[in-house]
């Protein structure tokens, strides 16, 4: 393993880091929350266009930049920093590879260029709760996840004029703002039940889209509500179309942790780099407070564990770019990761509000927001137990089975 980053990826990291600084200042993070979107559309544009973020895992045939997770996780590093809010997860990370990976040729063609460009953003659908478990992050999907035929979910029904979808579905990252959905939905009835992926246009008839209140308010959430809404398929509706989508949804999952964990490695950083700086400027007793020995071990004990988190991050991440999965000897790499990186940010954001003494309780200051980004992120993605876990069960860590002398 080289674990040395390339020109471009040095670039890419200096470039975006600058841009941020520039145009996202914890102001501009709050009024691009309260925002319709839930983002800057401004900054989006700039971040696709000048840097062409979205397109960086998109093969260049399709107007991408061709690269890796390596390069997706570096610039979730920069994004988290300041806690960008923006649909580069929701597009990127999460939708985008599985239009690449499951869509037919004429489909790919069409979506994967607009989404590279920025033009397009996209959201992925999932009903219920149980995002984490359906990336296999947490643990494995029920064979009916998406409703199994019964009340909830989302129900597909084939029609002469196509498919058309009913059901509701919370909780969807960006929902409310992404130009495509990615629904996914129970077809086939009882005798041949299968999950399948349909695309949804964010303006089709009988779609309803509401906005959630959600703890961490940089990553905006919504509700939807199918009734009777006309889909495409995603992909050619083989035979096997059920376990193409299983298999995909696996890939998805270690990226997305891997990004994921690159991400709150950024916040981490940053919080701890705020702390810092408050423990040298603010004074008690005649000195800085963080001149006493016990502050100073408290920031050090949060340094090395976020060194750490960035050191399972880019493991990773690269990883994932090196082989078909991210498995290694059996092992869950990205969920390992994850699970590192998202407690680093919850030590760090807790000690930063704890050392910043009265004002890091107040509303008015930033560190609320990155303790808010590790809670949301546990609750959508976690909790740590639950990644750790499954990633030693995947691992058969704890297999009692007996050796054979």
């Amino acid at each position: 393993m080289d674990a040395r980053f390339t020109p471009e990826q040095d670039h890419i990291r200096r470039t975006l880091r600058e841009l941020l600084r520039k145009r996202c200042s914890p102001g501009d993070v709050r009024a691009a929350v309260d925002t319709p979107a839930g983002y800057d559309p401004a900054l989006w544009v700039a971040l696709a266009q000048d840097l062409g973020l979205p397109g960086l895992a998109i093969p260049e045939a399709h107007g991408g930049v061709g690269g890796t997770t390596t390069e997706l996780a570096l610039a979730a590093e920069e994004l988290g920093r300041p806690l960008v809010p923006s649909p580069m997860l929701a597009t990127a990370v999460l939708a985008a590879p599985l239009v690449a990976a499951l869509g037919i040729d004429a489909q790919r063609a069409d979506l994967l260029p607009r989404i590279a460009s920025g033009a397009l953003t996209a959201a992925l659908a999932v009903p219920g709760t149980a995002l984490a478990n359906v990336l296999s992050l947490t643990g494995e999907p029920r064979r009916d996840w998406a409703g199994g035929g019964r009340a909830g979910g989302v129900q597909a029904a084939q029609r002469a004029g196509g498919w058309r979808l009913y059901g509701q579905v919370g909780q969807v990252l960006d929902g409310h703002s992404a130009g495509l959905l990615l629904v996914a939905a129970h077809a086939g009835g009882y005798a041949r039940s299968r999950t399948l992926l349909f695309l949804v246009p964010g303006d089709a008839p009988g779609l309803v889209r509401t906005r959630q209140t959600s703890l961490d308010a940089t990553r905006p959430q919504a509700r939807l509500e199918l009734r009777d809404v006309p889909a495409e398929l995603l992909g050619d509706g083989e035979a096997d179309a059920g376990d193409a989508l299983s298999r995909a949804l696996v890939r998805v999952g270690d990226v997305a942790a891997a990004v994921l964990a690159a991400e709150a490695v950024g916040s981490a950083d940053r919080i701890l780099e705020l702390t810092v700086e408050h423990a040298l400027r603010r004074e008690q007793f005649g000195r800085a407070i963080g001149s006493f020995q016990a502050v100073k071990h408290r920031l050090a004990d949060v340094y090395v564990q976020v060194q750490a988190a960035r050191s399972a991050a880019y493991y990773a991440a690269w990883e994932t770019a090196s082989t078909a999965t991210t498995t290694h000897g059996g092992e869950r790499v990205g969920g390992i990761a994850l699970a590192q990186a998202l407690e680093s940010l919850r030590t760090a954001a807790a000690e930063g509000i704890q050392l910043h003494g009265g004002i890091g309780f107040t509303w008015e200051h930033e560190a609320q927001l990155y303790f808010k980004r590790a809670a949301g992120d546990e609750l959508l993605f976690g909790p740590v137990h639950r990644l750790r876990a499954h990633a030693a069960e995947a691992a058969r860590l704890f297999d009692t089975g007996e050796v054979a002398v």
